[in-house]
């Protein structure tokens, strides 16, 4: 019986030491730290400047906006800090009071933005309808605050407005938002809506409506006369509806009007002292429940507890309020906040894991996934839940197989951004090709937008880009839309826009390159569709670079209409027939012929010269120069040029030196505009090894990446690879050059990769040194 006791004691024992064992355990592993998820990397305040101590030129930085959005939404709801400048997204971080927060927000763009509509504002104390000025802003509802309050994450933002004691916190769904207020103790809380605000200008009729004891709704009619983009320049013409409702009850409620003087609403004139006067005395009608006018804004007043939250959610559409409401009764059916912060962060997570990096340093994820955050703003969607869009001719349109979509800042994007899309998100790049046919079709000039924001063919810029887009995704096989209409159109397009009978734009080193470049790639289309005599004649057609090359400068040089050489200032002075630009940069932009370049340079020897020179002279921190200028677009593909001149690891040395320097983790971040999406998807790219020269050419040359591993998840609608993998070994600050590749286990001896390689799925793996392998690898 003893031994029995004995037996049963250590038995109990041995179960007391286990649990005790599991326990701890179980607790070292919620003591330690989980992983940061990739959507914990995000930072959205990466580029949100416009101008500040930094500056070194008149474009700025990256001009992004800090608030909350969801991948490719209708919606960004997002703190405004100044209306007018060139202050394209609202918000820049040197500046030190806020307006409010709107709920609709451009990303990354120069030429005075738009959207920035539906402003929204809590207030305390007195009655202010003018939004002030930042040197005086308590003659006005803006108010002083700090960076010291502001978060900003993937779907969240939030900050402390110091002169009312408000917190505000945003978060957005696809197609609407919910900020939450919590407020001080007061007897005149507020807030206020503004109804005719807009980013370079101002909406120029409003429309509301008190639905019930918790709702509004109504329209904001922006069209170029009310200035927005390019200062109405741009030709946007919107109409932006709302369907808004309120936790706490409208009892003390009312519209105010301006009397404002018929005139066109642009910056220049509401800058004005008369018109911000107008404003400050508009009418207040206490009670009204509906109104429409030129110059409206509505406001609730409310007495508030110590730390009483107070919500306020609104749909938005761009074709009825009908559409705001199915919107929002979609989108966010609840007052729950937390949760749509949490449906907003896990969609973000998910939109990201598309690519999936290791190694590297803390700072770069929080770079690379920010980058890939910011390429997943635009083109946003431009359908309501529905269906519905309105169309290039402002009819109402329904599309089931496609999201109809809008912002294509077509002479950045072409370049990295819908590159990059063509791997990680087909779908999208299907969807936008998809709205563009039907704008051509819809607007009845049958020719494709270069820039186009809400159905405007803005014109901004140059080139023939969509065209650029169609065929890159078409040799990709990303084939969803009409292909022979897709064909025609872009056809139509060069034909519209192009080198003309002269063989050169006169007066015009990059028009001519440019356009170029996209008679190539409809020939290259046309080729593919078995167009042999189409093919032959713009293939011809792409050769037009030629044209102005000056053997007397030894570079290209701009012509009049009459065939003679404009006056040659040097080939770093800007001007000169480039735009934002000079020749030396626009010069490199022969991607589609790089044979045929280095022959007028003299051979290969000349060519490899000319770029290690471009480079060698260009500035330590990459801010804008007459040289490799990556703040500007023209030169993104230059680095990997010098693959094609026998000196890959000269690419690879100044990708990730220009990964290193020209990209951060704060409001500097970006070293340039960030255009949509462009200057971020170059670094994407850029920083897991490869990037193309000549999209519609099915080639990425191939350079240093950044991280040790990057593994990139294929979408199995369009490709049968299920993953493609790139690994670095050996992979470190110093180890930045490839000396030996392997391409599913077999060896590598090329600098370039072709699409259908990296979709039909595998690995890319390459051996990683200190010292650069002159010439041949393998």
């Amino acid at each position: 019986m003893k031994t029995e006791k004995i037996k049963l004691v250590l038995r109990n024992i041995g179960f007391a030491l286990l649990a005790i064992w599991v326990f701890s355990c179980s607790s070292s592993k919620e003591s330690r730290p989980s992983e940061p998820e990739p959507v914990d990397y995000i930072n959205p305040i990466i580029g949100a400047i416009t101008y500040g101590k930094k500056t070194k030129d008149a474009h700025g930085f990256g001009k992004t906006f800090p608030g909350a959005a969801t991948p490719f939404g209708l919606v960004q709801l997002s703190p405004d800090t100044f209306t007018g400048g060139d202050n394209g997204s609202g918000y820049s971080y040197e500046h030190k009071t806020l307006e409010g927060f709107s709920f609709t927000h451009m990303s990354g763009v120069g030429w005075f933005g738009d959207l920035g509509n539906f402003l929204v504002t809590p207030t305390t104390g007195e009655l202010r309808t003018n939004r002030g000025v930042p040197e005086n802003p308590e003659d006005g509802y803006r108010s002083r605050f700090s960076h010291e309050t502001e978060e900003t994450k993937a779907g969240y933002y939030a900050v402390t407005l110091d002169d009312y004691k408000v917190k505000a916190e945003l978060t957005a769904a696809p197609r609407a938002g919910i900020i939450r207020f919590t407020f001080p103790e007061n007897d005149s809380s507020r807030i206020q809506i503004d109804l005719s605000r807009r980013v370079g200008g101002t909406s120029t009729e409003q429309y509301i409506k008190v639905v019930n004891e918790n709702t509004i709704e109504g329209w904001m009619k922006c069209p170029p006369e009310g200035g927005g983009w390019g200062a109405g320049a741009g030709n946007a013409d919107y109409v932006v509806y709302f369907y808004c409702q309120f936790s706490k009850p409208l009892k003390d409620y009312g519209i105010w009007s301006a009397d404002i003087p018929d005139v066109p609403r642009k910056m220049r004139f509401i800058r004005q002292d008369d018109y911000q006067l107008a404003v400050k005395n508009a009418k207040l009608f206490p009670s009204k429940n509906e109104m429409q006018g030129k110059h409206l804004g509505f406001y609730s007043n409310f007495s508030t507890r110590e730390g009483e939250q107070v919500l306020v959610k609104s749909g938005i559409s761009f074709v009825s309020v009908a559409g705001a409401k199915e919107n929002l009764e979609h989108d966010i059916a609840h007052w729950d906040f937390d949760r749509t912060r949490e449906q907003a962060g896990d969609s973000w997570n998910k939109a990201i894991k598309n690519v999936m990096v290791s190694g590297g340093t803390e700072d770069e994820k929080t770079i690379f996934y920010t980058a890939l955050y910011h390429t997943m703003i635009d083109p946003r969607t431009f359908s309501d839940v529905n269906g519905n869009y309105i169309g290039a001719d402002k009819k109402i349109h329904k599309t089931s197989n496609f999201t109809y979509r809008t912002i294509f800042s077509g002479w950045d994007v072409f370049r990295s951004q819908f590159p990059l899309q063509t791997i990680i998100n087909p779908v999208l790049v299907n969807d936008e090709i998809n709205s563009l046919l039907q704008m051509a079709e819809l607007s009845g000039r049958e020719y494709l937008p270069r820039w186009e924001m809400l159905n405007s063919y803005s014109g901004c810029m140059l080139g023939n880009p969509a065209v650029s887009v169609i065929v890159d995704a078409y040799s990709k096989g990303i084939r969803n839309y009409d292909i022979e209409k897709a064909f025609n159109y872009s056809k139509n397009t060069v034909d519209n826009t192009g080198n003309g009978e002269l063989g050169y734009s006169h007066n015009h080193i990059s028009k001519t390159l440019e356009y170029a470049y996209s008679d190539w790639a409809l020939g290259t289309m046309a080729n593919a569709l078995g167009k042999v005599e189409i093919a032959q004649e713009y293939l011809e057609k792409s050769k037009a670079y030629k044209n102005i090359w000056n053997d007397e400068v030894n570079w290209f040089r701009a012509k009049d209409s009459l065939g003679n050489w404009l006056e040659w200032k040097g080939k770093t002075v800007h001007g000169q027939g480039c735009i934002e630009s000079n020749p030396y940069q626009q010069g490199w932009f022969v991607p589609h012929d790089i044979d045929g370049l280095k022959k007028l340079m003299g051979g290969e020897e000349a060519y490899r010269k000319e770029l290690i020179a471009f480079f060698e002279n260009t500035p330590e921190d990459f801010l804008w120069n007459n040289y490799y200028n990556h703040p500007n677009e023209p030169v993104h593909h230059v680095p990997f040029m010098l693959n094609t001149a026998g000196a890959p690891h000269l690419t690879q040395k100044y990708t990730r030196k220009i990964c290193r320097d020209a990209y951060g983790t704060d409001a500097y971040g970006l070293c340039g505009n960030e255009d949509v999406g462009q200057m971020s998807a170059w670094y994407v790219l850029a920083s897991i090894g490869i990037h193309p020269i000549s999209p519609g050419d099915n080639k990425y040359q191939i350079t240093s990446p950044v991280f040790n591993e990057v593994e990139i998840l294929l979408d199995p609608d369009y490709y049968s690879g299920g993953q493609f993998k790139i690994v670095a070994n050996n992979n470190s600050k110093e180890n930045i050059y490839i000396q030996s590749m392997t391409l599913n286990g077999k060896p590598l001896d090329r600098f370039w990769i072709t699409h259908q390689e990296i979709t039909a799925g595998g690995v890319l793996e390459m051996e990683m040194g200190p010292d650069p392998v002159i010439g041949s690898i393998n």
